[in-house]
């Protein structure tokens, strides 16, 4: 998941969705509501590590935060690498997970109905319309970071929405980037607080969407990753001739990526 969330255009929900852990994230993140901290300040230490772990999935997020902390300080200059030098394999490997990742998602439906279609349309679309903006003119003032953190992580557990393609458009990628290369604690600070609040709200409405309306919110979700299809595929284009010669060795790489997800469902089976 980190090491997707660094690619503009490439979604960590996409990830979590291919892992099998997407449900498991979304529920555990909605839980914490931080009615530990009310004990604490009373001075009932027991009450107050009853209700730390009654709220925080710990077996769950320790080894999660430490696989995406590993990624962002060890593969985004790799990340970043592969990007500039191999920008064409790159996306050609996300396109066939994203793609993998869509048909799965779709074999989990219960039924195919015109209202799935309908949400999946408007998912397709609005995410299509979305990834082709442009970058905005943004100063990189501690509230301004502060609001990107809220909206990018929004987007970075939505599968096919890529919060470092919103961070993009906002015009803090680059400088975020170069922040968390050169370890400015400052700015890093302020845009996880406001990740951490930024997720903690959203994910609350996104949970009672997947309990409640779970299809229409399954078929709009393929929608959106269908949608983002736009951002490797345009990447593709650019960096390859427009040839068989130029694009087949793309195909072969994208083919890969859909072989390993089809492979991960059906051999592990992670998915329910």
């Amino acid at each position: 998941m980190g090491s997707a969330d660094i690619i503009p255009g490439v979604s960590g929900g996409t990830i979590a969705l291919i892992t099998g852990i997407y449900g498991r994230l979304v529920e555990s993140i909605s839980k914490i509501r931080f009615g530990f901290i009310k004990p604490l300040l009373k001075g009932d230490f027991h009450a107050f590590i009853e209700g730390i772990f009654e709220e925080i999935d710990f077996k769950f997020f320790i080894p999660l935060i430490l696989g995406i902390g590993v990624a962002f300080l060890t593969l985004a200059k790799l990340v970043t690498y592969c990007m500039e030098v191999h920008t064409a394999f790159t996306y050609a490997f996300f396109l066939g997970l994203i793609i993998a990742s869509s048909v799965v998602l779709f074999k989990k439906l219960n039924r195919v109905s015109l209202k799935n279609i309908l949400f999946a349309l408007i998912g397709g679309i609005l995410t299509f319309i979305f990834v082709s903006l442009n970058p905005i003119a943004a100063n990189h003032s501690l509230p301004v970071l502060f609001i990107s953190g809220v909206i990018a992580i929004c987007a970075m557990i939505l599968p096919g929405i890529s919060g470092s393609f919103l961070l993009l458009l906002l015009g803090q990628y680059e400088y975020m980037l170069n922040a968390l290369h050169e370890f400015h604690i400052g700015e890093l600070v302020v845009f996880i607080v406001g990740a951490l609040i930024g997720i903690l709200g959203f994910s609350k409405i996104l949970n009672f969407l997947l309990k409640n309306h779970e299809e229409v919110t399954m078929a709009f979700l393929i929608g959106v990753m269908i949608g983002s299809l736009r951002v490797p595929g345009v990447e593709i284009i650019n960096s390859v001739e427009l040839s068989l010669a130029g694009l087949l060795p793309c195909l072969i790489v994208a083919v890969i990526g859909f072989v390993v997800i089809v492979f991960l469902e059906t051999r592990f089976d992670y998915i329910e």
